[in-house]
């Protein structure tokens, strides 16, 4: 048995802490009336995610989401949300009684699906890789491992930039 004061405990303790963080983040963000909140929501989430990143040694990626998706992203969609029309507030869509526990349904069985691979999948050791934090390691590491995840958050990044642009461009009145 492992206990709460030890390491392994200890870090038991703060990963369920960044994970309650996240889900608590999600959660805000689809169940928010209120834009901004949904928003501040989702920067929490952004804040969680990039803490189970650091989590799983990988800081380069933790900073990156930090700087992409809750600096950039998120402060896009405030200004979006700024430079938007603000008479068009009613509700899009309206959701059949059906549509809640179908979602729930595919959510539980992807859930299952995901802890059944998790538990039964022998996950390799990492390797304990020593970096110095130099701006050529960095520049090493972002041209060759998270090159993938660098070319990814560039494209996020861009859209929400030309998403912003489309936004900007229409302005507050329609004519």
């Amino acid at each position: 048995m492992i206990s709460l004061f030890t390491a392994e405990g200890l870090a038991g303790l703060f990963f369920l802490f960044i994970v309650a963080v996240t889900i608590s983040g999600g959660l805000i963000a689809i169940n928010s009336i209120r834009l901004p909140r949904a928003i501040s929501g989702l920067a929490l989430c952004f804040v969680g995610l990039a803490g189970l990143y650091y989590y799983l040694n990988s800081p380069f990626v933790a900073v990156m989401e930090m700087l992409i998706y809750v600096g950039a992203v998120c402060v896009t969609i405030v200004f979006a949300i700024m430079l938007a029309d603000p008479g068009d507030e009613e509700r899009i869509g309206h959701q059949s009684a059906i549509s809640a526990p179908v979602s729930f349904g595919v959510g539980a069985l992807l859930f299952w699906g995901m802890a059944i691979l998790g538990v039964n999948t022998m996950w390799p050791v990492a390797a304990a890789k020593i970096n110095d934090g130099s701006v050529k390691a960095i520049g090493h590491s972002l041209l060759t491992t998270y090159s993938m995840v660098f070319e990814l958050i560039s494209v996020v990044l861009l859209l929400a930039i030309i998403g912003s642009l489309v936004l900007a461009r229409a302005g507050r009145d329609k004519s």
